[in-house]
């Protein structure tokens, strides 16, 4: 196929014509040799270069024959046979096989091939490549990842458009999460409170709670509207349809989810309600499911039945008193900043107050000192959180100050386990539900800290920066992988931790049970020398001779040092169990 292409060009664009002609040589200048630059000098070899001063112009189609593949094989299952050898036909086969090993070339290449298969033979022999060597060890644990991670975020619609109502950040911050609670029996949906008010306790922002679907964060499921700021929301845990709140005048209120409303469905009246603000309230274990009890920095403890909430069922007000016949007073009474309850004890309740104590109550408490059997001198400050630890109820966690510490009802004076003082102010804590020896705190600077008591005492497992603002809550699910963190700027984070964190091994309860015991006999024993050194103390002051009463503790000090002895070798024993 001819294929031409004409091209066309006027003759002005040509240029000048060239002609050549043959001359003399003209030098037109010199210049001489640089022997610095000539020393810096180096031949390049070889030099290959491809000059055309001249544009091309060229323009060719061709059309190539298409190639045609196919995919061929064979499958050799009985080896290479020549074409005059049927496979299938033994007869055959062995003819062959006689024919060719008479044959000397077949020999010969026996006789080559055999020392090298004779020295395989020999080292398999020697070594067995496929066995396994050193199976009777034991299988070395995999190593433990500690990770957590933010799966979701739940960020407060009505401050955000509060925000935009105001038209910079700055003006109108996002209302702070009071109270988180989850839904019972592992339930997917949590119920959030937010408050921003000012230093009069005047509402800054919308009053709305919400309850969140974890599925869902674009926008919550169900919303609360009460009456005035609602601090703290709780799940009942027989009627997962039911919630009690505290409110910002004192007063406590029911909502029934079953009714489309989203107004109360039972409130106490303003005269029987508390003096001051509601922080907390908890359903209690009771025939009916209906009843709870709210506190606040009033002093007072109040029980509830939402069939008839128009007047407590009784009240407590949390005042130490030290005879039976002291009559107890709402001026000397102690503000309640927590409580705590547990469904295995139903008649039992801990309140943590203002002033930083933890006290011990007993509702079916026949006097005031049996009501109020117990107080710890928990921290220095008030006290944001208790929580008994779900495995030993003996035990509890307290929040305060800038320390986290747990505590031992046998041990009055001080904490057994404590964390050291923080940079940052611990804001709440709380136990993990399936896994006892965890601990899960919130701080000041966005930081989550996860403290295992079998792992280490000086320092937690894992820190996770949550989020730049303060955290203000931390509640756990019931499954022990996921727990939510309400911030300051109204964001709830849904994390979820790794299952080496969320789940227990079998010798867990048994080990904390050693190391909960050993720490309760060193208090206990430390709490005997100072009362013992405390009573020599008075008995020198009072008495002129005080050589007897030294002799008397020196002599003290021989029950101290075996209380040491045996200390140690209970440690020791534990360390090589390890």
């Amino acid at each position: 196929m001819a294929l031409s292409y004409v091209y066309t060009k006027k003759r002005c664009e040509f240029g000048r014509q060239i002609q050549f002609a043959i001359g003399k040589t003209d030098m037109c200048d010199s210049i001489g040799v640089n022997k610095v630059e000539h020393k810096q000098y180096i031949l390049r070899n070889p030099v290959h270069e491809l000059t055309q001063h001249t544009p091309r112009f060229s323009q060719c189609e061709i059309n190539t024959i298409r190639a045609e593949y196919a995919n061929s094989g064979a499958n050799h299952a009985e080896g290479g046979w020549p074409k005059d050898v049927h496979v299938h036909d033994p007869e055959a086969t062995q003819r062959y096989r006689r024919k060719i090993e008479k044959d000397d070339a077949y020999i010969h290449c026996v006789m080559n091939l055999s020392p090298g298969l004779e020295k395989l033979v020999l080292q398999n022999n020697a070594i067995e490549m496929y066995q396994t060597y050193y199976a009777e060890l034991a299988n070395m644990p995999a190593v433990e990842q500690n990770s957590c991670r933010t799966v979701n975020v739940y960020r407060d619609g009505a401050g955000a458009s509060k925000r935009e109502r105001s038209g910079s950040a700055s003006s109108g911050p996002c209302r702070p999460v009071s109270s988180i609670c989850w839904l019972p029996d592992g339930g997917s949906r949590f119920a959030a409170t937010y408050v921003d008010i000012d230093f009069n306790r005047e509402t800054r922002a919308p009053l709305d709670a919400y309850i969140w679907d974890v599925d869902s964060a674009n926008s919550p499921e169900t919303t609360i509207s009460p009456e005035c700021p609602l601090l703290d929301l709780q799940y009942n845990p027989k009627d997962s349809h039911m919630l009690a709140g505290g409110l910002m005048n004192g007063g406590v209120a029911a909502w029934d989810l079953r009714m489309k409303a989203n107004k109360p469905t039972a409130a106490s009246p303003p005269h029987v309600a508390h003096r001051d603000l509601v922080r907390n309230v908890l359903f209690i274990n009771s025939k009916s499911g209906l009843e709870f009890f709210s506190g606040g920095p009033d002093g007072v403890v109040k029980w509830w039945d939402i069939r008839k909430i128009d007047e407590p069922t009784d009240e407590l007000i949390i005042d130490l008193v030290k005879t039976q016949t002291e009559v107890q007073s709402m001026a000397k009474s102690n503000g309640v900043s927590v409580l705590e309850y547990e469904s295995t004890l139903p008649t039992r309740f801990m309140v943590g107050t203002e002033n930083g104590l933890v006290i011990n109550g007993n509702r079916k408490g026949k006097s005031a000192m049996d009501k109020l059997p117990a107080k710890f001198d928990a921290h220095v400050g008030p006290v944001w959180r208790v929580e008994r630890n779900p495995g030993f109820l003996k035990n509890f966690l307290t929040v305060g100050d800038w320390t986290a510490r747990v505590w031992s009802e046998e041990c009055r004076e001080s904490s057994v386990i404590w964390t050291p003082p923080a940079r940052h102010r611990i804001t709440n804590g709380s136990w993990s539900p399936t896994r006892v020896s965890l601990m899960l705190l919130t701080q000041y600077d966005g930081n989550l800290s996860v403290w295992d008591l079998l792992r280490r005492q000086h320092e937690p497992v894992l820190t996770m920066q949550v989020c730049e603002e303060p955290l203000l809550t931390v509640r756990p699910h019931d499954g022990g992988a996921l727990l939510t963190c309400g911030s300051h700027k109204g964001n709830i984070y849904l994390v979820e931790l790794s299952q080496n964190l969320a789940m227990s091994d079998k010798n867990d309860k048994h080990l904390l049970t050693a190391v909960f015991e050993r720490e309760s006999k060193r208090e206990r024993i430390l709490e005997a020398r100072m009362r013992e050194i405390k009573l020599k103390q008075r008995q020198a002051e009072g008495s002129p001779v005080h050589s007897a009463s030294e002799m008397e503790a020196t002599l003290g000090d021989r029950d101290l040092l075996e209380a040491a002895q045996e200390f140690m070798q209970i440690t020791r024993k534990e360390f090589a169990a390890l």
